[in-house]
């Protein structure tokens, strides 16, 4: 069975192909082309993918900037290409636990931050998913939510019907705030897509407003 990794890798790819470079994305100042040249990237010049996680060092970010730009100047089907093909045989995520854990979340939001910024969209045009990708992305929000949510200024609970319900922010004097939604949905709200997210909240309202204006993600 092709892993589900693999398989949200190849759709984003369709829908890079599909769109083409220009396209919009949900990623501030980033076409189609700028979000494939960073999955590349990350995947391929690990001396510059530091800078993706250490944003606030110049160096760092300076050399990430650059070579993300050189990859984009790159044929559009050559850099869809390596995406699809993937990482290099050195490459940890070859192995395909590494790949889940590391590449679903990853693959499924930029996927996402593509669809989702396409003129026209609205939240009747939402994939459908499976089964198996929920039950996979719920475990996966649920492992990283205490990271995703440690700037939030109040307590927070990811609540999805059918999958359980899990606190990933203890509560605060500001209260404490559930989250209601499907695991995609509340995946792309962790990540910071919270704009675009099909989620609902119960809580006091100030909490609900304090962390709807805290910005989320790694």
């Amino acid at each position: 069975m092709t892993a589900l990794a693999q398989l949200e890798r190849l759709a984003l790819c369709s829908t890079l192909t599909r769109v083409g470079p220009d396209a919009p994305t949900l990623c501030e100042g980033w076409t189609a082309r700028e979000l494939a040249a960073h999955l590349v990237l990350r995947e391929r010049r690990p001396d510059a993918a530091a800078g993706v996680l250490i944003p606030f060092i110049p160096a760092l970010a300076g050399h990430t900037q650059r070579v993300q730009d050189a990859l984009a100047d790159q044929s559009w089907a050559g850099l869809v290409d390596m995406v699809r093909e993937g990482p290099p045989g050195w490459n940890p995520t070859r192995v395909p636990s590494v790949d889940e854990a590391i590449n679903l979340a990853e693959f499924y939001v930029h996927h996402e931050d593509l669809l989702r910024a396409q003129p026209g969209w609205d939240r009747a045009q939402r994939r459908t998913v499976e089964p198996a990708m929920a039950e996979a992305l719920w475990a996966r929000v649920r492992q990283v939510g205490q990271l995703l949510f440690r700037r939030s200024p109040v307590g927070v609970v990811l609540a999805a019907d059918g999958y359980g319900r899990k606190q990933v922010r203890g509560a605060t004097k500001e209260g404490t705030v559930a989250i209601l939604g499907e695991p995609a949905e509340l995946l792309l709200f962790a990540f910071g897509r919270g704009a675009h997210a099909d989620v609902t909240f119960d809580g006091p309202p100030e909490a609900v407003e304090a962390l709807r204006g805290t910005a989320l993600g790694f």
